[in-house]
């Protein structure tokens, strides 16, 4: 089985998403890039190989979603947005953990300190 995959509602929230694919959105906050840029970063994180059949169809998952905005650099070459429900999406993530996390004020002010780095 695939880690892509498909809502079945239609309505797509992060939390149905793999960390793989939170993955790629949080890449994709910095910057648009095309897909094997997105395979370097990735491969940087996991420090081990990511290969095309696992990026390539969660990319195009997050484009169905409407998480990522794909469109053409060149005829061979793809590139990738997040989109505003994308940044939403990952807004909400953080949001949630953030509430899990900060369970007192030294947590909150190492969060601080992590913002202002």
């Amino acid at each position: 089985m695939s880690e892509a995959h498909t809502i079945a509602d239609g309505v797509a929230e992060v939390r149905d998403l793999t960390a793989f694919q939170q993955n790629i959105l949080t890449i994709l906050a910095a910057e648009p890039m095309y897909g094997l840029a997105i395979k370097r970063e990735l491969e940087s994180y996991y420090d081990a190989e990511v290969n095309h059949g696992r990026l390539y169809p969660n990319l195009d998952s997050l484009v169905e979603l409407g998480f990522v905005e794909k469109s053409e650099l060149d005829k061979r070459t793809n590139q990738y947005e997040l989109t505003n429900g994308g940044y939403r999406a990952l807004l909400s993530q953080f949001e949630w953990a953030f509430d899990k996390i900060v369970t007192d004020s030294d947590r909150a002010d190492d969060i601080r300190a992590l913002l202002e780095e």
